[in-house]
């Protein structure tokens, strides 16, 4: 992604070398006020550290050890996994490359209907990402999981069109749907069981020397987009925490401020986000109207009247507490000129590859980032 490049791009530039791979965490030692904490490398070897941040994902090995837990432990039903509930979702993901009428000023579509939705994002070069949400029970798989899961091989037809079997759950479907799967290559769908987090409002984020962020605390689900946002504020508001600590002694008392910094915000995105996903599941369906008969039972009826309220009232109160914090405080003109300048360099980019792809040349979808994150689990010290 490019977002994480440039990350890593700056990173590299104060120290070359401050990103290790294949090497994960798999455990720790706090040592108690101002002497740091002892991580517990996968290869048997250690590192000593001040703190250690766990941003290890929804299966923190981090998490595990602070809150008492087994590493991916699922119940017999797959409805919890490591303190984890299922959502309710399963959601097969695919790219492609597509010019569509509407390519340069629709950066976003959902397509919403009966316990299902469709989502398509650009995301650069020509590329639109697509997402498409089933509410199927957990354990429901048709496809490898390049997050980490089953392999193709491993599915009950390895064979299957994976494409044709969702678009045979879109049925009567926007033509746009069917125009982004049609040229989307099967082999690349992927899938994933979708799980998140109630909010640790009874427990903290830090233990001694540790502490957690992102996904590895408080997963979140997709429908506003937040679990990224929410890390990258957790990293700012943790920087901003440290600068702030003189003295290696007062570090266990700044990640408990880090934590009740947090916790509030966090919590009501998580809100928000399940609230959203519960209900698509349950109280949407197809909207009811005066120029078909498709749309005719109670929840039909209840889905046409909530899409006023919430394309006047519900939408525009959420995001604007989404977009609610900025720390950096006003930045002028630099939002306008950097809107203008992506713009210009976002046009040029995608109009190369389209024409690429006009004459002939293919794109090859390669492993998905979550995919090269299960071969090259990252430590950072």
């Amino acid at each position: 992604p490019d977002l994480q490049e440039i990350l890593i791009d700056e990173c590299s530039k104060l120290k070359p070398d401050f990103i290790q791979n294949g090497n994960p965490v798999e455990g720790y030692v706090s040592k108690g006020k101002g002497k740091g904490v002892t991580v517990n490398l996968a290869d048997g070897t250690t590192a000593e550290a001040d703190i250690l941040v766990g941003s290890d994902g929804i299966w923190s090995a981090v998490r595990a050890q602070m809150y008492g837990e087994e590493i991916k432990q699922s119940s017999g039903d797959l409805k919890k996994r490591q303190g984890c509930t299922y959502s309710g979702y399963t959601v097969f993901a695919g790219e492609t490359i597509l010019s569509t009428p509407d390519y340069y000023e629709t950066g976003y579509k959902v397509y919403i209907g009966p316990q299902r939705y469709f989502v398509t994002s650009d995301v650069g070069d020509g590329r639109i990402q697509w997402y498409a949400f089933f509410a199927l029970p957990p354990g429901t798989k048709r496809a490898p999981s390049g997050w980490g899961g089953s392999e193709r091989d491993n599915q009950a037809d390895p064979e299957e069109n994976l494409v044709d079997y969702i678009k045979s759950l879109h049925e009567g479907w926007s033509d746009e749907v069917m125009t982004v799967l049609d040229s989307t290559p099967p082999d690349s769908v992927e899938q994933r069981d979708l799980y998140d987090r109630s909010p640790e409002l009874l427990r903290s984020w830090a233990d001694g020397n540790v502490v957690l962020i992102g996904d590895a605390v408080h997963p979140m689900m997709p429908n506003l987009g937040q679990g990224g946002c929410q890390a990258i504020e957790d990293a700012y508001i943790l920087t901003e925490t440290l600068a702030a600590t003189k003295s290696t002694a007062k570090l266990e008392n700044s990640l408990q401020d880090f934590y009740r910094k947090r916790i509030f915000r966090v919590t009501i995105v998580q809100f928000l986000s399940r609230l959203a996903s519960d209900l698509i599941i349950n109280a949407f369906d197809t909207p009811w109207s005066p120029h078909d008969d498709k749309g005719k039972s109670w929840k039909s009826y209840l889905t046409f009247f909530w899409k006023p309220l919430l394309q006047y009232a519900i939408f525009p109160a959420q995001f604007a507490y989404l977009y609610s914090y900025f720390p950096s405080g006003n930045m002028g003109d630099l939002p306008e000129y950097l809107e203008k300048t992506w713009k210009a360099k976002h046009f040029q980019a995608a109009e190369k590859v389209f024409a690429e792809v006009a004459d002939g040349k293919t794109f090859d979808s390669g492993p998905s980032f979550f995919k090269n994150a299960e071969v090259e689990e990252t430590v950072e010290a």
